[in-house]
């Protein structure tokens, strides 16, 4: 049982940064993935980023690669989206979400949504072109 609880968003301009933020609480829950998916109106919500706990090897989606960065703060249970160079494209609602499987290849590296068990309520990133 975890939750997550997203912080950071809000209305910037395009080429402007955000950091999100995702703190975890809870117990009987040992996540392996944690991941960040966002979903723009009127599209399905799709995978950002996610980082290996343990590793903390990351990955990306094409669209977001050398702008955003997945990062963990293991101390603080918390990990974080920095997020710059932004895009109008990249405006839509963005969560976090935890996953007990090892972001591999052949799941997606942690980039399909169904590969979670928890999931934050959002927090919203609009950017104005």
């Amino acid at each position: 049982q975890v939750q997550l609880v997203e912080s950071g968003g809000g209305s910037v301009q395009a080429g402007g940064s955000l950091r999100l933020s995702c703190a975890a609480s809870g117990s009987g829950y040992s996540a392996n993935c944690m991941g960040w998916f966002r979903q723009a109106p009127g599209q399905e919500r799709e995978g950002v980023a996610a980082i290996a706990t343990h590793s903390t090897n990351t990955y990306y989606a094409d669209s977001v690669k050398g702008r955003f960065t997945v990062s963990q703060d293991v101390a603080k249970d918390t990990v974080y989206l920095q997020m710059n160079s932004l895009k109008a494209e990249d405006t839509g609602m963005y969560y976090c979400a935890a996953s007990r499987t090892y972001p591999l290849k052949s799941t997606g590296y942690g980039l399909l949504e169904e590969e979670y068990d928890y999931w934050g309520q959002g927090t919203q990133v609009t950017v104005s072109s």
